[in-house]
């Protein structure tokens, strides 16, 4: 948490500067901690742990079921639901590209896409086991999960930590280039169209990219104050203030209403909007960013031109084959 709090002190004394001249397209590949390198056989096994409800107290809910990597990475609620029917407070973050993330989950309280996938499992409201030694040891009565660990890690080696880095793995595959964006940044001005770029333009002029910059529109591992502009209106009509953010972790004062800048990539996939997911639909969100954020009123016609740019931010997701998760012949675990 230290290094949290010294990382959003050194943002926020950054210089703001423009960054409309520093446009950057997605990479293909995201890099991976020198003790966890991406290989077929931990991305193959991570597949499998992430779609595998087993590894929550019900059996009824996987990574997948709040992030799904068949539409936008999330679950388009307003607040994900997990075992018991039970909900939380905040939106589910899209599991796409978040391997350009410098902290997971709204509040940042993750350092790594590892140490990200370690959290749900035993969290009450989510997945509900009380302990990774409980997952461990259901993951070792699986016989079929013996071989794709040894596989990726070498003999008995079911444990948290091989687990982890293995969903980590696979997440950093989730990766979507080749956005109109990123084919117009690359060179072929047809790719966006008049009003696209127009949106983009405005992103610009208005300062959007002080915070959403970078290729994952995240910035550099930023948190940012939501909101910078008090607006009692606004606020209790979206409940926007009530969850304290990064405080929450550091029960600090000083990190009240700190948030993780979250990736702009995929937006038009991902409503409902914000960290607590109240606001449904993208004009929305733009309109009420601009005011709480900026201090700006926007026209009808400037949030339109954004809303197109940000549809432009779409990208080619990766065809992905579904994992046979091993079976349980004649038992359950519920």
């Amino acid at each position: 948490m230290f290094k949290i709090r010294s990382l959003v002190t050194a943002l926020a004394l950054a210089s703001s500067v423009s960054v409309a001249s520093a446009w950057e397209t997605l990479p293909t590949e995201a890099p991976a901690p020198a003790d966890n390198a991406t290989t077929p056989a931990k991305v193959e096994l991570g597949q499998m742990l992430y779609h595998d409800p087993r590894l929550s107290s019900t059996g009824t809910v996987s990574c997948s079921s709040c992030h799904n990597t068949m539409l936008g990475g999330e679950d388009n609620r307003p607040n994900s639901m997990g075992v018991n029917g039970q909900t939380g407070g905040r939106s589910a973050p899209t599991v796409w590209n978040a391997a350009f993330n410098t902290v997971q989950f709204w509040d940042g309280r993750a350092p790594s896409l590892e140490a990200q996938a370690a959290g749900p499992v035993t969290n009450p409201i989510e997945m509900g086991m009380k302990s990774w030694d409980d997952v461990v040891a259901r993951l070792k009565s699986i016989e079929g999960y013996e071989q794709p660990f040894e596989k990726a890690f070498g003999k008995d080696a079911i444990s948290k930590d091989n687990a982890t880095k293995a969903i980590a793995a696979y997440e950093r595959t989730l990766i979507t280039p080749n956005s109109p964006y990123d084919k117009y940044v690359s060179g072929d001005k047809s790719a966006l169209s008049a009003q696209q770029i127009r949106g983009m333009e405005k992103v610009a002029e208005l300062g959007c990219t002080h915070c959403h910059s970078g290729p994952a529109f995240n910035g550099p591992g930023m948190f940012q104050k939501f909101p910078m502009i008090p607006d009692g209106y606004w606020e209790a009509q979206y409940h926007i203030s009530k969850d304290k953010g990064l405080a929450e972790v550091s029960k600090n004062p000083a990190d009240e209403h700190l948030f993780k800048v979250p990736t702009l990539r995929n937006i038009a996939l991902t409503a409902p909007y914000f960290h607590n997911g109240s606001v449904k639909t993208l004009d929305k969100a733009v309109m009420l960013m601009a005011k709480l954020q900026l201090g700006k009123t926007l026209t009808k016609e400037e949030i339109a031109d954004i809303v197109a740019f940000l549809n432009g931010l779409t990208g080619e997701f990766p065809k992905q084959k579904m994992p046979v998760l091993p079976g349980t012949p004649g038992s359950t675990f519920n």
